[in-house]
């Protein structure tokens, strides 16, 4: 755990728009900046309502962006950016369409591949586009981070691109965009952005700076998401949540995610299991597991998020269950299908993420992370 004398390094894009109606802000800075050539990287459905950002000029669309996007995706959006030559360059969804539109910007017209930026500081060159973000779930907090997520089709894993290049020029965060995401969405998403803050808030690199982003994240999760998955309509709900998925974003670029986010990850990458989902899925297991390691702050995010508990294992573990489950996420590994012998497949995955396993505060061998898995069943 990182003291308040550590250097740190904080970056958040240079303008971010946030409130309810702030959409159409995206529009009024682009024209400001002349902008003509416009790509939006979108999903189906949020491609089909791209008028809200209040866009004017020649505006390419490219709504074919899944969930959970491989290689090919990657591909198929990197031609379409070549085509459409764009001056700016919008991601308009979730965390997919969002990480995609940060490796357009830097890829396309680039002399680099995929191969030559997976990892950290690798993108050569600044990128020739501006790039917004503009969220429309409250979850990933991409729109404020300096990394890219896509999967290997070949291992079936993730790859990891991290760059001050892929920083946005503006975030715009309308929770308007988010009323109409589904209950069980609105559930998975929001307990990705809480795990973001706590696998900040608990891990390693934890810091000060960062600390108090983290457990406010983890606070506006408990006090709204039951809320917005009850009405989506709640503007005031899916504004906490919004907020509490900006922080998480906050949180990634200094510090990251730890053994959370590495044992969700196989549940993605081989059973197309929604990044939400195996985070809840997961998080009571390993939020329970590194409890001997950080007391005081499980103990901090238990409050935060409303829950009785005790310093045992076996409490914390009840109580975050408890949490998930009451908002219909589900909660067993064999209900989703995966088969019990593809469990230390998933536990060979997951130790491989060095990059997460490596900032949690306590230490997770192979035999754990299977145990959880089996746990987890």
């Amino acid at each position: 755990m990182n003291t308040l004398s550590m250097p740190i390094s904080m970056i958040r894009p240079p303008v971010i728009e946030f409130g309810v109606g702030t959409a159409e802000r995206l529009g009024v800075w682009a024209a400001q900046r002349k902008y003509r050539r416009i790509l939006v990287i979108s999903d189906a459905f949020n491609a089909s309502r791209t008028k809200v950002l209040g866009l004017a000029g020649e505006v390419t669309v490219f709504g074919e962006v899944r969930a959970e996007p491989d290689i090919e995706d990657l591909t198929r959006v990197l031609a379409a950016a070549d085509q459409a030559n764009a001056e700016l360059i919008v991601g308009f969804g979730g965390g997919s369409a969002m990480d995609l539109a940060k490796l357009a910007a830097v890829l396309s017209g680039s002399s680099q591949a995929l191969a030559d930026v997976v990892g950290a500081g690798k993108v050569a060159m600044p990128r020739r586009a501006a790039l917004a973000q503009v969220p429309t779930t409250s979850g990933t907090g991409s729109e404020a981070g300096i990394r890219a997520l896509v999967t290997d089709p070949a291992t079936q894993s993730k790859l990891a691109v991290e760059s001050i290049h892929m920083l946005a020029d503006i975030a715009v965060i309308d929770p308007a965009l988010t009323f109409t995401v589904p209950p069980k969405v609105t559930a998975a998403t929001g307990i990705d952005a809480m795990a973001h803050c706590v696998e900040a808030f608990t891990n390693r690199k934890s810091h000060p700076a960062i600390d108090l982003y983290a457990i406010e994240g983890v606070r506006l999760v408990g006090r709204y998401l039951a809320r917005a998955v009850a009405e989506g309509n709640d503007a005031e709900a899916r504004a906490g949540l919004s907020l509490a998925s900006l922080y998480g974003g906050f949180c990634l670029g200094p510090v990251n995610t730890a053994a959370g986010h590495a044992l969700a990850y196989p549940l993605g990458t081989r059973w197309h299991m929604a990044h939400g989902a195996a985070n809840a899925l997961i998080f009571p297991h390993v939020l329970a597991f590194n409890t001997p390691a950080v007391p005081e702050k499980t103990a901090m995010i238990l409050e935060a998020l409303g829950l009785r508990h005790s310093n045992t294992i076996g409490s914390v573990f009840e109580a975050a269950h408890a949490f998930c489950a009451s908002l219909d996420i589900e909660m067993r590994l064999s209900k989703i299908g995966v088969p019990d012998t593809d469990l230390g497949i998933m536990a060979d995955d997951a130790f491989s993420i060095r990059r997460l396993l490596d900032n949690n505060p306590r230490d997770m061998s192979r035999a754990d992370i299977l145990a959880i898995y089996e746990a987890a069943y």
